[in-house]
């Protein structure tokens, strides 16, 4: 099994990003099609892609792919198919199907007849009538659509977006798989000032700080695929170890992220004690408009709440007012915000850059980019979706500023890069 059919799934609008991570794993040539990218590996990428794909869902081994007009069809094709390679005499192999636009269009009675044919196969292989399934679990799934029938073996077991780190979290979760996306849309690295004004249970924080330290999302957890003979423990093992070597340490300049909650905020640090960032992130409970302006170059990311009542979306209109008028001052900065409201761009008062549709779960979201100037130490490469961090050569003196009084609950954070920011922000219209 050195030349595996993999996929990976991914939320609609964040396939090219799983794209590059895989590309960074060394799994060049993927294909990319709604919601899964398709590439080929051994047996370790299956340990590697779960470990360290951020943006993923899922991964699956594919064991067939072909055209099926009617039940006849799908039992025949899967029967041929080399299930004993993967599933032993007592191994669990639980269906779920679905169809779409397809001929074949009754999930339920696809399940029944995908295991028929599987349980055709084995009898054939393991001279044995009946198959108890006490053993290791294979979770098989049939996706037809149309005429074309995907049937895979999920390596995963639950998502990828469960790192195991969120204990707790707010009334309306990001995803993990999704946060991460936002900060790899971003043009923001670890020398830049980040904020995420409304962070909730610090899901975009914690996901940019892993980043930044080059922390495998999937390190502290475990995979279905774990207990399948195929892939033995020194697998995982080597997997583990690689991931370990490429920590970086703690970051210098830390993240900040603030939410009005005490309680949330609270829950945010407990969550980035368990992912291991705790140091890395500055977490404070503070209203929005207290926004720190002092700062040159600065990178805000943020999901802010968007309601679906009436008087929720009264004062989510007048939030957007607000963060307009707030953030407008903040010509050098580059501002990424992810909303499920309609009229944002109207009431936000600005046209964004550019945007990108994205699901958070099920979720139809835009992601606003509002890129700023370059900052002097980035330079963009000719992709530009994909920022390259360039070190300055020669360091330039500039004239010492104090930053914004912070209040300090974890380590001090360092200094604020001086620039050329308002000096005093103009909070006499704001009211609490």
């Amino acid at each position: 099994m050195e030349d595996l059919h993999l996929i990976a799934t991914a939320a609609f609008g964040v396939e090219k990003i799983v794209v590059r991570e895989l590309a960074d794993l060394g799994y060049e040539g993927a294909t990319v099609e709604d919601g899964r990218v398709h590439f080929r590996g051994d047996l370790l990428a299956i340990c590697r892609t779960n470990l360290w794909l951020r943006c993923a869902e899922r991964v699956q081994v594919v064991v067939g792919d072909f055209t099926a007009r009617n039940f006849d069809d799908l039992f025949d094709t899967i029967k041929e198919l080399q299930w004993e390679q993967w599933l032993q005499d007592d191994a669990k192999f639980p269906v779920t199907a679905r169809c779409i636009r397809s001929l074949i269009n009754s999930a339920p009675a696809t399940q029944k007849m995908v295991k028929r044919a599987i349980v055709e196969r084995l009898r054939n292989q393991y001279s044995r009538h009946w198959f108890a399934e006490t053993g290791v679990e294979y979770k098989v799934d049939c996706n037809i659509l149309g005429e074309r029938a995907l049937v895979t073996l999920d390596t995963t077991g639950e998502g990828l977006h469960k790192r195991g780190y969120r204990k707790m979290v707010s009334a309306a979760p990001l995803r993990e798989t999704i946060a991460a996306a936002l900060v790899k849309l971003s043009y923001w690295n670890k020398e830049r000032f980040l904020i995420d004004p409304f962070c909730g249970s610090g899901t975009i924080p914690i996901e940019a700080a892993m980043i930044a330290r080059n922390l495998a999302p999937g390190r502290n957890r475990t995979f279905a695929a774990e207990d399948w003979p195929q892939l033995p423990p020194a697998l995982w093992n080597e997997a583990r170890n690689e991931a370990r070597e490429q920590e970086k340490p703690h970051l210098k300049l830390q993240i900040l992220g603030r939410d009005k909650d005490a309680r949330i905020i609270k829950a945010a640090q407990e969550n980035a004690r368990e992912a291991g960032v705790f140091n890395d992130i500055l977490f404070e409970n503070k209203e929005f408009y207290t926004f720190p302006t002092d700062r040159d170059h600065g990178c805000l990311i943020c999901n802010p709440p968007y309601g679906e009542r009436i008087s929720d979306k009264k004062e989510v209109k007048q939030l957007h007012s607000d963060m307009g008028e707030l953030l407008a001052s903040l010509d050098t900065w580059s501002l990424y915000i992810l909303s499920g409201a309609n009229d944002f761009e109207k009431e936000f008062g600005k046209r964004a850059d550019r945007r990108r549709k994205l699901f958070n779960a099920r979720i139809p979201c835009t992601y606003y980019q509002y890129l700023g100037p370059k900052p002097p130490q980035l330079d963009y490469e000719e992709d530009e979706e994909q920022p390259r961090y360039v070190p300055p050569e020669i360091s330039v003196n500039r004239p010492e500023r104090n930053p914004a009084p912070y209040q300090q609950t974890q380590r001090e954070i360092p200094p604020s890069d001086p620039g050329t920011g308002p000096e005093d922000a103009p909070w006499g219209k704001w009211k609490k």
